[in-house]
């Protein structure tokens, strides 16, 4: 990965990006495509689309989503302790002793999720297991007014303080790859075409999308505004192979085996096809998966727009989704970045999806 490319990375992963509060990661992401693209435009909630060719009339969407897990202050007890609820899948078991930023107004006020200690939580009764209702946020402050002094209201939102490393040199860690490691690579495929001089003869959208973690919602507002012709979603998918997953309801999924092409009824399976096709024709390696019903993804919330759009879904493998320590095998994302690339290359405007051609 090239010096630029790798800065990039990290920092898109590092910064606070929560759902509802997309602004800093979508500022970063936006720098960092400029160059790429010919314009860019933004719907009220934040979505931000980078064009190629914004004239064309046919529409191809390469999409990713920016928002990240977090908390919700919701009460502040007379002592000072702060009670939270989730804004979006976030785990209360695993809250406990980290550490946190809480974002206000006034800057980021550092605080920890406190936990009793081993040897006292199961005296003279069965021993406590974090729930929503017991997890707290401790500040440093021993009232409420002293917490208030510090700009933190209910609603202020809460963010873990994990930050971006690596793993054994093939491993890359942060608490954010769902789905900022999608973001990162659409914004690639911008600078991969933008070098190579490559000519497109249609309309090519980099959609960086709001609020997925919340409904698909940031897609669903973006995919009426642009109405895509093709729409090709990038997400996150879950490694199955460390305990505690079953194979035989997940399926057979592995870090540094190629990004996964999804089988599953909102994916139009002319354009899945053409995916697979690519792949095999530049050597890409890739990996199957298959979903019930949706696929829990943007693919969804574009695949069902207005009067239907072609629609598939490339996602990364993922260790640990919904915790600090999200890991993803680096060879998945370039291989992510070329299949895309080399898809975009060989598609043609005014390609007709179509079961009944």
């Amino acid at each position: 990965m090239r010096k630029e490319s790798a800065e990039f990375l990290k920092n898109y992963l590092n910064i606070a990006s929560p759902v509802g509060f997309e602004t800093p990661g979508q500022k970063l992401w936006l720098e960092y495509i400029k160059p790429f693209i010919d314009t860019y435009f933004t719907d009220v909630y934040g979505t931000l689309v980078g064009v190629v060719n914004p004239d064309a009339k046919y529409k191809v969407v390469v999409e990713s989503h920016a928002d990240e897990i977090s908390w919700f202050v919701n009460y502040i007890n007379d002592e000072g302790y702060i009670y939270v609820i989730r804004n979006g899948g976030s785990d209360h078991q695993i809250a406990p002793s980290k550490r946190v930023n809480i974002h206000t107004e006034k800057g980021t006020v550092k605080a920890v999720f406190g936990w009793p200690a081993i040897h006292v939580r199961g005296r003279n009764r069965k021993e406590e297991q974090p729930e929503m209702k017991n997890i707290i946020l401790d500040c440093g402050c021993s009232s409420k007014k002293e917490v208030e002094a510090l700009g933190i209201h209910p609603g202020s939102v809460v963010t873990f303080e994990d930050e971006f490393m690596t793993l054994n040199k093939n491993y890359y860690i942060a608490r954010a790859m769902d789905n900022r490691i999608g973001g990162f690579i659409i914004a690639e495929v911008a600078r991969m075409l933008k070098e190579k001089k490559d000519k497109l003869n249609y309309g090519l959208y980099f959609v960086n999308a709001v609020q997925e973690e919340v409904g698909l919602r940031g897609a669903e507002m973006i995919s009426r505004k642009i109405k895509p012709d093709v729409a090709i979603v990038t997400d996150v998918s879950h490694d199955t192979q460390s305990p505690l997953y079953d194979k035989t309801t997940m399926g057979d999924i592995s870090c540094g085996k190629g990004p996964t092409l999804t089988y599953g009824p909102s994916i139009h399976n002319e354009l899945q096809k053409m995916l697979e096709t690519t792949a095999k024709k530049k050597k890409i390696p890739f990996q199957y998966e298959a979903v019930s019903r949706g696929s829990g993804t943007d693919t969804d919330a574009f695949a069902y727009s207005a009067e239907g759009v072609a629609s598939a879904l490339v996602s990364i493998p993922l260790k640990y989704m919904h915790t600090t320590v999200e890991m993803v095998h680096k060879d998945d994302i370039e291989n992510g970045i070329k299949l895309i690339y080399e898809f975009l290359k060989q598609l043609k405007s005014g390609h007709r999806f179509s079961y009944y051609k």
